[in-house]
C-alpha cells in the first residue's frame, strides 16, 4: 500500500513556504500614537508656529495640534516586515526559500541538488517560527513611548504559515521508511 502523507505533507510545506514569503511583505504591526504622543506633537508643533510664524500661522497651528488629540490610540499606518525588520526579513525569507525549493524538489524526486527531507524542512519551518514568535513577543521600537505598535494580520498569518512549513515537513517525515543500520556491523551473540 503506497503512503499518501510524504507527497500531502511537502505539498502543505511548500504552500506554507511561499505564504510565508509572501507575508513578509503584508501589514505585520498597525501604528498608532500614543495620548503623550499626541501631546508631544501638539507642544512641537505649537512652539516651532511660535518661533517662527506670524499670527495668522499661529492660528492656524493652534488648530490643527488641538485636533492630535483626536488622533491619540487610533491606527494611523500600517507597516510589514520588510519594512521594520531590516534583518529578519531577508532571514525569514531565506528559510521559506529553503523549504519551498526542499519540498517541491522532494516532490518532484530530483535527489542530489538540496536533499532535504521532511525533518530539515521541520527544522526550517521551526526556525522561522521561532523569529516569527520572537517578533510576536519583542516588538521593534518598544522603547519609544510616542506611538504604539499593534500586532497586525499579516504577522498572523506568518505564523500560521511557519505552523504549515513545520507540521508539513513532519507529515512527509512520518510517511519515509527509516533506514536501518545493515546487521553486519557489531558483536554477534
Amino acid at each position: 500500500m503506497v503512503d499518501d502523507r510524504a507527497p500531502l505533507g511537502l505539498l502543505i510545506a511548500a504552500i506554507g513556504a511561499a505564504v510565508l514569503a509572501i507575508s513578509v511583505f503584508l501589514p505585520w504591526y498597525g501604528v498608532g500614537i500614543t495620548a503623550s504622543g499626541a501631546a508631544s506633537a501638539q507642544q512641537e508643533l505649537t512652539t516651532a508656529a511660535q518661533q517662527y510664524g506670524n499670527a495668522s500661522f499661529q492660528t492656524t497651528a493652534s488648530q490643527v495640534g488641538a485636533q492630535f488629540s483626536a488622533l491619540a490610540e487610533r491606527q494611523v499606518a500600517t507597516v510589514s516586515a520588510h519594512d521594520v525588520l531590516k534583518d529578519l526579513s531577508p532571514l525569514l525569507l531565506i528559510l521559506a526559500g529553503i523549504s519551498l525549493l526542499a519540498s517541491l524538489l522532494r516532490l518532484a524526486g530530483v535527489i542530489g541538488l538540496l536533499e532535504g527531507g521532511g525533518g530539515q524542512i521541520a527544522v526550517a519551518g521551526s526556525a522561522a517560527a521561532l523569529c516569527v514568535l520572537f517578533r510576536i513577543l519583542e516588538r521593534p521600537g518598544a522603547e519609544a513611548n510616542l506611538v504604539s505598535l499593534s500586532l497586525g494580520w499579516g504577522i498572523w498569518l506568518a505564523l500560521l504559515s511557519t505552523a504549515a512549513i513545520v507540521g508539513g515537513g513532519l507529515l512527509s517525515a512520518s510517511a519515509q521508511p527509516r533506514r536501518r543500520p545493515p546487521s553486519g556491523y557489531g558483536p554477534s551473540i
